[in-house]
């Protein structure tokens, strides 16, 4: 194997380790390491949690366990080891006093506090830095998180389910089921992936959904084929924040998102400043966010900015229609996932995906990237960025 292939090969294998973080690393990157010396592994790591060791200083601890010196070692790590004090101290000074002779990076990381100057301290060692390998592949797999850390405004996807016919509900209103199980399992892988799940408060006030990540009920049952590889790696599913756009305080205190809000976070972003009617959602442990209104809705730019200011760097907006809208319209969508069920409902008045107001003209339409497809046993899944 020559070098290229080796490098590439073990950037792979610190990718795969880097996945397993996926759900609790936010809002840190997910980052995997692999140590290596004369084409055998001595240790690996991965940033496991927020607020636990780094994936270097994992890889060098690993090596300790398995009675390794990684002196002379390459060290393959998939975004630009840290050189700064936050959670964790410096990984630069572990690499450095660690004795490894070679760093080969997959993505500059773009935290300006970091942005390059990891690489340079460990070039001024006397260290050999290898730069973008694999870099595709590390640059998605942070795609959130390069996202918040240049803008401070969350990643959002827009995820809906529909029939062929391009109906999100039938004309009663009813959704219960476009898709199947075994689809509806992956949303719940994703909602662990993301800090945030928004929802509009039509959807609440028509559904009563809970809106946490019921991952337990198939993570028992071992891997399974809804699933990517990350899944079995999640020791403890969490929930992400829920988020209800609620432009003039409509949810009803008895919807179970109100209900729950003690145990699962709940922000319910919202217009309304009157203190008195802020005060029984504050009463049972909602969060409430203010922002400005645009028109008759809430201005979602305003509102991107002020989660991002709490922390939160990647939202799966779920919907419904006029909240997608108008997540489309003040642009603060990065991507999509439409889950294409094999059914028809038909109605002039069944609901669409994406609703309100609409482009013009064909050419002011918003462009994606080619969807990626996967099949979720009879049903579809399409995703793609927005560009």
């Amino acid at each position: 194997m020559n070098d290229q292939l080796q490098d590439r090969y073990f950037m792979k294998r610190a990718l795969a380790l880097a996945e397993r973080g996926v759900g609790l690393v936010n809002p840190n990157p997910l980052v995997g390491a692999v140590l290596v010396k004369d084409g055998q592994i001595l240790g690996e790591g991965w940033h496991r949690a927020f607020g636990l060791p780094h994936a270097e200083r994992e890889a060098l601890a690993d090596c300790v366990r398995r009675g390794v010196d990684p002196q002379g070692s390459t060290l393959y790590v998939t975004l630009e080891p840290c050189c700064h004090t936050g959670k964790q101290p410096p990984c630069t000074d572990a690499i450095i006093d660690s004795g490894i002779v070679r760093v080969v990076v997959g993505a500059l990381d773009p935290n300006p506090c970091v942005a390059g100057k990891g690489i340079a301290l460990l070039r001024e060692a006397g260290i050999d830095v290898e730069e973008n390998v694999c870099l595709d592949e590390c640059m998605k797999i942070n795609a959130a998180f390069f996202h918040y850390i240049t803008t401070k405004m969350p990643y959002v996807t827009v995820k809906y389910a529909m029939t062929l016919d391009g109906k999100i509900a039938t004309r009663t209103g009813k959704s219960r089921w476009i898709t199947s199980e075994a689809a509806r399992r992956r949303v719940h892988v994703d909602r662990q992936k993301n800090m945030g799940i928004m929802v509009g408060v039509n959807t609440i006030i028509q559904d009563d959904p809970v809106l946490t990540c019921r991952m337990e009920e198939f993570l028992e049952e071992g891997a399974c084929n809804t699933c990517d590889a990350t899944t079995e790696f999640i020791p403890q599913p969490k929930n992400p924040i829920r988020i209800i756009c609620d432009t003039n305080l409509r949810t009803p205190l008895t919807s179970k998102v109100v209900k729950t809000a003690s145990e699962v976070p709940t922000v319910i972003v919202t217009s309304v400043s009157d203190i008195a009617r802020q005060m029984p959602y504050r009463e049972a442990d909602c969060d409430l966010v203010v922002v400005q209104k645009a028109g008759e809705s809430l201005d979602l730019y305003d509102a991107m900015e002020r989660l991002g200011a709490q922390g939160i760097d990647s939202i799966l907006l779920e919907g419904g229609a006029t909240l997608a809208w108008s997540a489309f319209s003040f642009e603060v969508v990065q991507a999509l996932q439409v889950y294409l069920a094999p059914k028809v409902f038909g109605g002039a008045q069944a609901p669409s995906p994406v609703g309100g107001y609409g482009v013009d003209v064909p050419k002011h339409a918003f462009v994606t990237t080619i969807p990626r497809v996967t099949y979720f046993g009879c049903d579809l899944l399409l995703e793609c960025e927005v560009q």
